[in-house]
């Protein structure tokens, strides 16, 4: 991400007095009005705007609490997960990086945070994120032991292929993604051919997408990878399979997401960690708005749930947000006091 310029909050305040000779004095003008604690405290904050659905409405979500619950002047800028991350920790901003995933950056950033110059707040997705192979819930209703990848597998006749008669299908991820290395290794490595399964190449996002869309209006089989949060599981309501083994990281490093992997392992997929990040200058200057950021997380349902309508209504994250405050009060009033909780509402 970019680095932004520092903000530092100056309160100003003057007392004039106007005075001529022979004259009676004229009263003192009145020194201006005090800005309240909240706003002395937090003053102008920069939050990351990042480039994915989940992590543009929570951005929102936060410049709406902090800017009507806390005072705070919020400015939005725009972000990625790389970028944003280096930028705060070399040059202090952005102030916070709402829904930053670190597995990628792990390292330098504990470094940044036990040097203290950044700091976790909330863990913003309490489940994490997720990722692996999914069935549909009426599958997994209708057939309850098919609880793993193994299970799965033993039925090609329940996932067909679209375009391969007599054989099962487990639908991958578009060309070019790093889930497509690691769908393919998953294939070889539970040696799902042997099984009577097939790779469906979906081509693109939108062809992934489209697969459980057809896969639901049709109530058939449906197997393959994809991740959470977001839109099209609160659309479709699809459970994932346990691996029904642990996750291995140095083969899931050294093979499984090389291109040239021959020999894959079995592994399961690393559970994401998404916090919320923060400097310390915001740290120190924030005053209440840092316990809001410390409380302030949800789940993968909720998060699903919410970006299926922004969807549905072709909503931006401003509105996702809105939308989010106005309908799941009991969520969201739980990360902060009622005295701004109920500025907040009155705010919408």
């Amino acid at each position: 991400m970019n680095h932004f310029p520092k903000f530092s909050l100056t309160v100003l305040a003057a007392v004039v007095t106007l005075a001529a000779c022979g004259k009676k004095e004229e009263p003192a003008a009145p020194a201006p009005t005090a800005q309240p604690a909240a706003v002395q405290a937090c003053g102008k904050v920069t939050v990351a705007n990042m480039n994915w659905q989940s992590a543009e409405v929570l951005a929102h979500i936060d410049k709406l609490i902090m800017s009507s619950g806390y005072g705070c002047e919020v400015e939005l800028v725009p972000g990625d997960t790389m970028p944003t991350l280096t930028a705060m920790m070399e040059k202090g901003q952005p102030d916070v990086a709402p829904e930053a995933w670190i597995n990628a950056v792990r390292q330098p950033l504990d470094a940044a945070v036990k040097e203290g110059r950044l700091h976790y707040a909330a863990e913003s997705l309490k489940d994490g994120g997720i990722e692996g192979w999914w069935i549909p819930k009426y599958i997994a209703d209708a057939h309850p032991d098919i609880k793993t990848i193994d299970d799965a597998l033993k039925h090609p006749e329940l996932f067909p292929a679209p375009e391969v008669k007599d054989k099962g299908g487990v639908y991958n991820c578009p060309a070019g993604w790093n889930c497509q290395l690691t769908t393919g290794s998953a294939f070889k490595a539970w040696g799902a051919a042997d099984k009577g399964f097939v790779l469906v190449n979906t081509g693109s996002a939108a062809g992934l997408d489209g697969s459980i869309a057809k896969a639901y209006e049709r109530k058939q089989g449906w197997l393959g990878y994809y991740w959470a949060p977001t839109s099209i599981l609160g659309k479709y309501e699809m459970v994932k399979l346990d691996a029904g083994v642990p996750f291995d990281k140095e083969g899931f490093e050294s093979c499984n997401t090389k291109a040239d992997c021959d020999n894959p392992v079995k592994t399961d997929w690393a559970r994401a960690e998404v916090f919320t990040v923060i400097t310390d200058r915001f740290k120190q200057a924030g005053g209440p708005a840092i316990g809001y950021l410390e409380a302030r997380n949800w789940r993968n349902d909720t998060v699903n749930q919410l970006l299926a309508w922004m969807s549905d209504n072709q909503a931006t994250g401003e509105d996702g947000a809105r939308h989010f405050l106005k309908t799941q009060p009991e969520i969201w009033t739980a990360w902060v006091s009622p005295e701004v909780a109920d500025k907040v509402k009155a705010s919408l």
